[in-house]
């Protein structure tokens, strides 16, 4: 056996030592000596196959295994001889692979140093360049000083000339005795100059243009573009013929409470880089979409030269202009009307009475009832507007609200039931909203009916009517029978005439939303009621917090219109958002306007509930944190037959509830389940609890649109345990955990785009992933949180039983270490309920 390095290679007895290659990364190879034993080759000898096999024949022929024969035993040799010519053939065609496989690797490492060295020659000869242009500018600088000194010395010495001009002659020295350290300059120094100037002017001339072999990056690093080249041309010839740069423009800058970077450049036409570098300057490391204070915009306009101008955010309002329309322009309109009355009263078995005697059959359908207005026209030729409002909780949010769409008030009051409370509250409204009212006494066909004592008592709700002597217009109606529509019709139409109703529909369009939905087909629906100017097809306006561009108009017929004017009910599309009803509608002459004044708003009224939910005083604060500290509330309405069984429900509420729980009625009455207690639950949030009454058509309505919850009941019992059912709900769950297992981290592993791997072993229980982990180290807890993955082998697995190995990685977390324990618990909630 040889020697390799001076030392022996380990061999087998009948094997021959061989060469084999290793390659490792990075290009490096090695040889290694091995020793390979040779196979043994069995040859039978010739006549071994006659010899009788049996114990004294030759040696070959007692190893053959028994029933071969001779020609068996020459194919399988056959068959090995070819197995070791393929495997020779396969040896060698490796050995060609790995060969080729260095010669590639021994190019590509040659090709980038190649390269690295290329890349080093660039640099170097980039550096000389830019050590040779500067020292050329430092040589243009120096004789530019030297020419200036020059000059100096020319103007001192021509000022002299006129005081040494009587003693020239006399004291004129001759050429042949001028002295040989004399100041003045040769004249082949001279020129030499010059042409160095000459030359140097030539040189940055011609290095303004272009080559092909700077266009193609041939020598050297970066060029100069022609433009540069072409801005320090008009520079260096602006300094030469003395240029003036323009008179800086100081600008009004309007700057509100909070602006963004890009914003405040805008505005004072500057460059948003000179704007930031200016704050960076200031210590303050912002970009240019990074909102900066008032204050702080101030700064920066002073120190840009400009003049500040401060709005406030209210100011974004100012577009909406309202303009105070000339006698020449109102032309006469239709009236609005709204009916409004006691539930059950009549009002939409009116309205429906109405609408089918004086609208053609076919064109009321369904979308009437959807947009809830529709123009009617008398016999007379007189248009009418009718609202359909839900009573008179709609009626009331759209006065607070400020929109005052309502000409005219019909009060409907049953012949039958006489003045009701709900029929006091809307004569209070119409009182308050200051709009004429016309009473309707419906229900005239019963045999119960008693016109009369309706007149009676609306007396004591100083309503007057003609009949009592008074102002107040009454009508005998029947909804059912139809008898006395036309009477008040014209009733109607004679209130309007005397009110001259007029409107200048040539004008940016202002209007009311009667009501809003989410359509799911269309998206936020809004019926508009437009009621100065004309709104069109296209308009862009802002409708209380929303805004949006009119993508269609739909009339009171289902039908498309281009365009709708005074006192004309439409349905809107094309809004961001479903607005609220009574909000205004202002069409605005940009997108960007109404975006801005919506946000404004929205903004507006998230700080005014805040406001209105924070504390006043110091008394009051301390007083709603001991009260309120630690407890749940479960807000109900309730609405019970009778009072007694509204007392008796509040007073079990009361008793329902412990220190962490209670239930508070946010209003108790008597009478049907009315919109207004939808409005007052939905905006607490709270169930309406109903004990034998029932929700009207209109309540019904809104609770599904607003998705309030109403709960009917007959047994106080029954409603009781439902409310303590609930307000169990409230009481915070018991947590308890329970350990499921125990895993040890045996090493960690780096894998990419996963992070820290941990090669766990799972000592105890098991280890499920979506379970919660802990990480001890030293019996020290220091990170809980849960898996990001649970690998068995390759395989992502939901849990691993104990003694199996698996990989674990942790959610957002490194921090892992060999011999790491991982403590695996599951947590379970114990509800509790209230006894």
């Amino acid at each position: 056996m040889s020697d390799n390095d001076g030392k022996k290679t380990l061999g087998l007895r009948g094997s021959r030592p061989g060469n084999v290659k290793q390659s490792f990364s990075h290009g490096r190879t090695k040889n290694v000596v091995v020793e390979t034993k040779r196979k043994r080759v069995v040859v039978p000898k010739p006549g071994a196959g006659k010899s009788g096999g049996g114990v004294g024949g030759s040696g070959d022929a007692s190893r053959r295994p028994a029933g071969i024969s001779d020609a068996e035993m020459a194919r399988r040799l056959k068959a090995l001889q070819a197995a070791k010519a393929r495997e020779a053939e396969e040896a060698a065609q490796r050995a060609a692979e790995e060969k080729a496989r260095a010669e590639e690797r021994e190019r590509r490492r040659a090709e980038a140093e190649a390269k690295e060295r290329e890349q080093r020659e660039a640099e170097e000869r980039a550096r000389q360049k830019a050590e040779e242009e500067e020292r050329k500018r430092a040589e243009a600088a120096e004789a530019q000083k030297r020419a200036a000194a020059q000059a100096a010395a020319a103007a001192e010495k021509k000022k002299a000339e006129p005081a040494a001009a009587a003693g020239a002659g006399a004291a004129r020295p001759s050429p042949a005795s001028k002295p040989a350290g004399a100041a003045t300059p040769r004249k082949s120094d001279r020129e030499r100059e010059e042409r160095g100037r000459g030359k140097g002017r030539d040189e940055g001339r011609r290095s303004g243009k272009l080559t092909l072999s700077q266009a193609t990056g041939g020598e050297g690093g970066r060029q100069r573009s022609v433009a540069s080249m072409r801005r320090k041309q008009e520079r260096a010839r602006q300094k030469a013929m003395g240029t003036v740069e323009r008179e800086k423009v100081v600008r009004d800058v309007q700057l509100p409470e909070a602006i963004v970077v890009s914003e405040l450049a805008n505005r004072m036409a500057e460059r948003v880089a000179d704007v930031v570098k200016s704050l960076m300057n200031m210590g303050m490391m912002v970009t240019q979409n990074q909102t900066i204070d008032a204050d702080t915009a101030e700064l920066i306009i002073e120190e840009f030269g400009h003049k500040v101008v401060r709005v406030s955010d209210a100011d974004v309002e100012d577009v909406i202009q309202d303009v105070d329309d000339t006698d020449e322009d109102l032309q006469d309109r239709p009236p609005v009307i709204t009916i409004m009355g006691h539930v059950d009263h009549g009002k939409t078995s009116l309205l429906d009475a109405i609408r089918n005697a004086k609208v053609v059959a076919g064109e009321a359908g369904g979308i009437t009832q959807h947009i809830g207005a529709y123009q009617v026209k008398t016999d007379d030729g007189v248009t009418l507007s009718f609202l359909d409002t839900p009573g008179h909780a709609a009626f009331t949010s759209m006065r607070s609200r400020g929109a005052q769409v309502t000409d005219i008030v019909v009060l409907v009051v049953a012949a039958d039931d006489s003045v009701m409370p709900q029929t006091v509250e809307a004569i209070a409204h119409a009182k308050a909203a200051g709009v004429p009212m016309i009473v309707a006494i419906n229900k005239i066909d019963k045999p119960a009916a008693d016109p009369n004592k309706v007149r009676a008592e609306l007396l004591q709700h100083e309503v007057i009517v003609e009949q009592m002597s008074g102002d107040v217009q009454d009508v005998e109606v029947s909804a059912h029978t139809g008898q006395g529509l036309d009477a008040l019709l014209e009733a109607i139409a004679l209130q309007a005439e005397i009110l001259e109703l007029k409107a200048n529909p040539d004008r940016a369009a202002q209007g009311a939303v009667i009501e809003a939905q989410l359509d799911v087909g269309r998206g936020p629906v809004a019926t508009v009621l437009v009621q100065k100017g004309t709104l069109r097809q296209g308009d862009i306006f802002v409708v209380g917090e929303q805004y949006g561009k009119v993508r269609a108009l739909i009339n009171d017929k289902g039908e498309r219109v281009k365009e709708a004017g005074p006192s004309v009910p439409v349905e809107v599309l094309g809004l961001n958002g479903t607005p609220e009803a009574g909000d205004v509608l202002n069409v605005t002459a940009t997108e960007a306007q109404a975006r801005e004044i919506a946000e404004y708003r929205e903004q507006a009224a998230k700080d005014k509930r805040a406001a209105a939910g924070a504390a006043t005083t110091l008394e009051q604060l301390m007083q709603k944190a001991k009260d309120d500290e630690n407890v749940s509330e479960l807000p109900i309405l309730v609405k019970a037959d009778v009072q007694g069984s509204a007392e008796a429900i509040v007073q079990a509420m009361e008793k329902i509830g412990n220190d962490e729980v209670r239930v508070r009625v946010l209003h108790s009455g008597v009478g049907a389940i009315t919109e207004t207690d939808i409005g007052l639950a939905e905006a607490s949030g709270a169930p309406v609890m109903g004990f034998n009454v029932r929700a009207n058509a209109s309540a019904r309505n809104t609770a599904n649109q607003k998705g309030v919850e109403i709960r009917y009941y007959s047994v106080i019992y029954d409603l009781v345990d439902d409310v303590k059912a609930a307000a169990s709900g409230l009481l915070s769950a018991e947590i308890k955990e329970n350990f499921i297992g125990y895993a040890t981290i045996k090493d960690v592993f780096k894998v990419s785009n996963v992070g820290k791997v941990a090669g766990c072993l799972v000592t105890e229980g098991v280890a499920r992933r979506s379970a919660g982990v802990r990480l001890l180290r030293d019996n020290v807890v220091i990170h809980e949180g849960t898996l990001k993955t649970l690998k068995r082998f390759k395989d992502e697995v939901a849990e691993v039983q104990s003694g199996q190995e698996c990989g674990m990685a942790f959610e957002n977390y490194d921090d892992i270490r060999a011999n790491d324990v991982i403590e695996i618990f599951e947590r379970e909630e114990v509800k509790r309920t209230l006894d």
